[in-house]
């Protein structure tokens, strides 16, 4: 059975709460949970020119996010993405978050 890591940079930070009791709900645990910032964010106390000038269309409305990862099987992949998508009220809206995954070639040290 092959894992697959799935990572959601959440934006919507105030649904958090919410998707982590949805994904429980639904047996997926056992997810680590980092604080995140973007690019732009981080360049916000830059003096340069050419970064201020390029703010203006880069303006990213949020302070913060979260980077969620799950080392999942491939089955329940599926599953978690649709909880995602619903309880967010749809990843591909504005300012939600982004969600990926890899296939991994191995995983130690976690009990499947």
């Amino acid at each position: 059975n092959f894992m697959q890591a799935l990572f959601l940079v959440l934006h919507k930070i105030e649904k958090l709460d919410d998707l982590l009791i949805a994904l429980q709900n639904n047996g997926i645990t056992g997810g680590t949970i980092i604080d995140s910032k973007g690019m732009i964010n981080t360049l916000r106390n830059n003096d340069n020119f050419i970064i201020e000038s390029l703010r203006i269309f880069l303006e990213d409305p949020r302070e913060a996010s979260k980077t969620l990862f799950f080392i999942l099987k491939k089955d329940d992949v599926v599953n978690a993405r649709k909880i995602i998508d619903e309880t967010l009220g749809g990843i591909n809206n504005p300012n939600t978050g982004i969600l990926f995954g890899i296939d991994l070639a191995f995983v130690d040290g976690l009990k499947i």
